[in-house]
C-alpha cells in the first residue's frame, strides 16, 4: 500500500507542480502577444494531445519528470512573415524578462495557496516541552531543563516540535548565539536562555539538532508491550509474539518504550535475552539483534512495535488561522522557507553544510508518499516545499535554468544590447556540467541513503 502512495503522491506531485510552472510561463507569454506552439507536461511520446483554437497543442507525455512551454522563436526555426510579431525573440527585453520569470513566480504563488489552505485547515499540535536535558549539554549549559516548554527560538514563535526544529536548522554550521524563550509548566512568565555556538554541526552528514544540543522531547509513557512484528525480524524468529509484555533485555530492565529503543541501537548483531512476560508467565528467549543503516547511522534492530501512548490533553493544542489571518501566515511562511533555501545553498557552497543533505528524485518520492499517507494537510505542506524548491532553484542565475535566462536578459536590458551567441553558447554548456553534476550528486545521496 506505501508503495501505491509512493507512486501516486510522486505523479500527483510532479504533476501539479511542473503544470503551475509551465503555466505561468505559458500565461504571461500569451498576455505578452507570443504565438505558443506546445505546452507539454512531461517528455517522450505523447500520451493525450489536444489544440485550442489558437492553435496551441497541449499534451501529457509519458516521461513524467517535468515540462517544458515551446513558444515561435527565429532561433529555433523559419517564422512566417505575418507572424514576425508574435515571436519570442521579437519582443521586448522587458516581455523577455516577465515571461521567464513567470515559471518561478508561479510556484511561490502556488506555495502561498497550499500554505493559505493549511493555515485554515489548521492542525493539532504538540506543545514542544522538554523531556530531558543531557548533563554537561549545550542546553544544560544554556539552563535548559526537563518540563520547561519552548515558546520561541530566535525571535520566532514555536508552537510545536515542527517549529522549534525549523528555527534550528537555520543555525546549522554557524557560530554564536541562539536566543531560546522557554516557560515552566502551569507559569506564564517566559524566560530567555542563551545556546552557544561554535561551528555547530558544521559538515555533519546527518545532523540532529535536538539531539547535538542534549535535548529529548517530552513524550507519554509507551508500555513496552508488543503491538507489532516484523514477519522477518529477530523478534518472529525468536518466538516473540503479539502482546508480549518486554520485561528485560540481558540485564537492563524495561519499564519503558524508549529504553528498548535506546539499548537496541548501540547493539547491532549482538546474542542477547530477552525476558518478557506471556499469559502470566515470564519466559526467557535468545535473540540475535539485526542490524540497519550504514556508517554513524548504523544501529540494533529487534522488529517489534509497540502501540503509542495516549497525550494528555494539556500537551496538545490547536492552531488554526481565519482566513484573512492565513493570508499573512502563507506569506511568511513562504518567505520564510524562501529564506531557509537559499540560505542552506549558500552553507553548502562554503562547507557549512554537507551536500550529503542533497535530496534527489528517490528521496522526493518517498517523502511524496509518506506525506500522502498520512493525510491532506501533510501532501499539501509537502507540495508548498517542493514548490518553493523549484521556484528557488529555477531563479538560480545558471545558464539552462531560468535564472540563467534572466541573467543574459537583465545583462542586455543594462547594455542595451544581447551577449554574443558565443558566449551564451559557453554559458550554455557551463550550466549543463553543473545541472548534471548537481543531478547525479543528489542521486547518489539517494542511493546511498537506500
Amino acid at each position: 500500500m506505501s508503495g501505491l502512495y509512493m507512486i501516486f503522491g510522486t505523479l500527483i506531485a510532479l504533476g501539479v507542480l511542473v503544470t503551475f510552472h509551465e503555466f505561468g510561463h505559458f500565461w504571461v507569454a500569451r498576455r505578452c502577444g507570443v504565438k505558443v506552439l506546445r505546452f507539454s507536461v512531461g517528455f517522450g511520446t505523447p500520451l493525450v494531445r489536444w489544440y485550442d483554437r489558437h492553435g496551441t497543442e497541449f499534451m501529457v507525455a509519458a516521461i513524467p519528470l517535468g515540462g517544458y512551454v515551446k513558444m515561435l522563436d527565429e532561433r529555433e526555426g523559419d517564422v512566417p512573415l505575418e507572424q514576425l510579431d508574435q515571436a519570442f525573440n521579437r519582443k521586448s527585453v522587458k516581455q523577455r524578462i516577465a515571461i521567464v520569470a513567470a515559471g518561478p513566480v508561479a510556484n511561490f504563488l502556488l506555495a502561498i495557496l497550499f500554505f493559505w489552505i493549511i493555515a485554515m485547515l489548521g492542525s493539532q499540535q504538540v506543545r514542544p516541552v522538554i523531556g530531558q536535558v543531557e548533563p554537561e549539554s549545550l542546553a544544560a549549559s544554556a539552563g535548559l531543563r526537563a518540563g520547561q516548554e519552548i515558546v520561541a527560538v530566535d525571535g520566532e514563535s514555536t508552537p510545536g516540535w515542527s517549529a522549534v526544529n525549523l528555527q534550528l536548522v537555520r543555525r546549522l554550521g554557524e557560530s554564536g548565539i541562539v536566543q531560546v524563550q522557554v516557560r515552566e509548566q502551569g507559569s506564564t512568565l517566559v524566560a530567555e536562555r542563551q545556546l552557544v555556538l561554535r561551528d555547530w554541526l558544521r559538515g555533519v552528514d546527518e545532523p540532529e539538532p535536538l539531539a547535538s544540543l542534549g535535548i529529548t522531547p517530552w513524550r507519554p509513557a509507551t508500555q513496552p508491550v508488543v503491538n507489532e512484528l516484523d514477519p522477518e525480524g529477530p523478534a518472529q524468529k525468536a518466538g516473540v509474539r503479539l502482546g508480549d509484555r518486554l520485561l528485560a533485555l540481558d540485564d537492563q530492565r524495561l519499564d519503558e518504550w524508549q529504553q528498548v529503543i535506546d539499548w537496541v541501537r548501540t547493539r547491532a548483531g549482538d546474542q542477547v535475552t530477552l525476558r518478557l512476560q506471556r499469559d502470566g508467565q515470564q519466559l526467557e528467549l535468545p535473540v540475535t539483534l539485526g542490524a540497519r543503516g550504514e556508517g554513524k547511522a548504523r544501529g540494533g534492530y529487534l522488529g517489534v512495535g509497540v502501540k503509542g501512548g495516549e497525550w494528555p490533553a494539556q500537551m496538545l493544542h490547536e492552531v488554526r488561522f481565519g482566513p484573512l489571518d492565513a493570508v499573512a501566515e502563507s506569506l511568511r511562511r513562504t518567505w520564510s522557507m524562501t529564506a531557509l533555501t537559499l540560505d542552506s545553498l549558500k552553507k553548502m557552497l562554503f562547507g557549512e553544510l554537507s551536500v550529503k543533505n542533497l535530496s534527489g528524485p528517490i528521496t522526493i518520492a518517498k517523502v511524496a508518499g509518506a506525506s500522502a499517507q498520512s493525510g491532506v494537510a501533510d501532501f499539501l505542506n509537502f507540495l508548498a516545499y517542493l514548490s518553493i524548491s523549484l521556484g528557488v532553484l529555477n531563479l538560480l542565475p545558471i545558464p539552462v535554468l531560468d535564472g540563467g535566462h534572466l541573467l543574459f536578459y537583465l545583462v542586455e536590458w543594462a547594455r542595451g544590447r544581447p551577449l554574443s551567441e558565443r558566449v551564451q553558447g559557453w554559458g550554455i554548456q557551463i550550466g549543463i556540467s553543473l545541472v548534471l553534476g548537481v543531478m547525479l550528486l543528489a542521486l547518489v545521496n539517494d542511493l546511498s541513503r537506500l
